[in-house]
């Protein structure tokens, strides 16, 4: 069977798929799962084209390494084969531990475990089953590898994850502030000590790179309708969650099923492999036909969730630089609760409020280091002459209220 296949990608066009390994590995069950988890979560209620998948995204990146390593090569740096092969399976399956919905649910079916442990469990599983063929790639994955460019390639502040995600999601959007001169900056690649290095020449371009990254977390990531359907999500799976930990029969999918009715510890899910056979067959689709199904339930308040979500009936959303006051908070929560019989507890469905945060870029963390025609290496921040680029190395922190349209 010829397995060198030829995918057609609309954002770059004709890619290939490299070896018969990687075939395999996006012939997987575990990587076919994330054609039905959508990158964007609940954005494509604000931007309707905004429906391209997990699945889109990890080949894309697997595209963006192949064009990487052919530059870093042809600068004279040595990469083996079996370091392309490894370092392309590192990126195809950085986002396999993705649940439903992506970052939405990230922290709602199973408690305080990051999409990415769950991925480098996945990697180990798969591992696993192709006989130890990806240890190179777990090894450069988490790090552990000698040359640790291949790792910032995958992890990094411009890592090829966030290169096709800008690029994907702008282009899904139509929201053009998030392109990014992909190429250009691929091309100004170059390996200085082990470490990833741009080179001089390539400073606007990163500077573009960050001030798009930072636009789209304000116009897409973070756009305030955004952000109500996400967290309506949210309510909906703590409200199902709470019902199942009652005695309440819920439809659900197994899986779903699964997650509703046991508290799963971080401990448990790594250590009990049921748990996760069950996550690898969750998608988006286990949560919206059940929230289609609860919108006829008995409890008022999971069925009034329901059905905000499912008519696009979402919270009212309020984004300010300071925390609501306590006394407008409890008028709403009073209000809420006379409105829908609820009580005063249980109207914290309905009025709530969370922290938004947006940091373009974090230099203590894998920086982005510039390579200077006199071979000196600095900063990204100090290496620009745009006079707020240092400012993107701040964590912006803005304050969300939600409350029903109705009130």
């Amino acid at each position: 069977m010829n397995k060198k296949k030829i995918i057609n990608d609309p954002v770059y066009g004709f890619i290939n798929i490299p070896s018969a390994l990687l075939f395999d590995l996006i012939s997987h069950p575990y990587f076919q799962r994330l054609r039905y988890i959508k990158q964007l979560g609940m954005t494509h209620l604000v931007y309707p084209g905004a429906l391209h998948t997990r699945f889109h995204h990890a080949l894309g990146a697997m595209h963006l390494m192949s064009l990487a390593i052919k530059v870093l090569r042809d600068k004279g740096h040595e990469v083996t084969s079996d370091e392309e092969e490894a370092a392309t399976i590192a990126i195809l399956l950085h986002d396999i531990g993705h649940g439903p919905f992506s970052h939405a649910l990230e922290h709602s079916l199973v408690n305080g475990i990051k999409h990415e442990d769950i991925s480098m469990l996945i990697m180990q599983r798969l591992n696993e089953a192709f006989d130890g063929k990806l240890s190179l790639a777990i090894r450069i994955f988490t790090g552990n590898y000698h040359k640790r460019f291949l790792h910032q390639l995958i992890s990094g502040q411009l890592d090829l994850d966030r290169m096709d995600y800008l690029n994907r999601d702008s282009f899904f959007t139509g929201v053009s502030e998030g392109v990014i001169s992909f190429d250009r900056i691929i091309k100004m690649f170059n390996v200085s000590n082990g470490e990833l290095v741009i080179e001089e020449k390539g400073i606007y371009s990163i500077e573009n790179f960050l001030i798009s990254r930072r636009l789209m977390y304000w116009q897409v990531y973070l756009h305030k309708t955004v952000i109500a359907a996400e967290q309506l999500l949210v309510k909906i799976l703590e409200r199902a969650r709470e019902l199942a930990a009652g005695g309440v029969d819920l439809f659900a999918s197994p899986a779903l099923k699964h997650f509703l009715t046991n508290n799963i510890s971080e401990a448990a899910f790594f250590s009990e492999p049921l748990h996760l056979a069950q996550f690898t067959t969750l998608d988006d689709q286990d949560i919206f036909t059940s929230i289609k199904v609860w919108v006829s339930h008995p409890d008022h308040i999971l069925s009034e969730l329901c059905k905000m979500l499912t008519a696009r009936n979402l919270y009212k959303i309020e984004i300010s630089n300071d925390e609501p006051g306590a006394e407008r908070m409890n008028m709403l929560k009073d209000t809420t609760a006379a409105v829908y019989h609820i009580s005063k507890a249980e109207s914290s469905y309905f009025v709530f409020t969370a922290a938004i945060m947006n940091r373009a870029y974090n230099a203590g963390t894998g920086n982005i280091n510039i390579l200077l025609k006199n071979s000196t290496i600095i900063d990204i921040a100090k290496a620009s002459d745009l006079s707020n680029l240092e400012s993107l190395d701040r964590t912006v922190t803005k304050h969300i209220l939600c409350y029903p349209r109705t009130i």
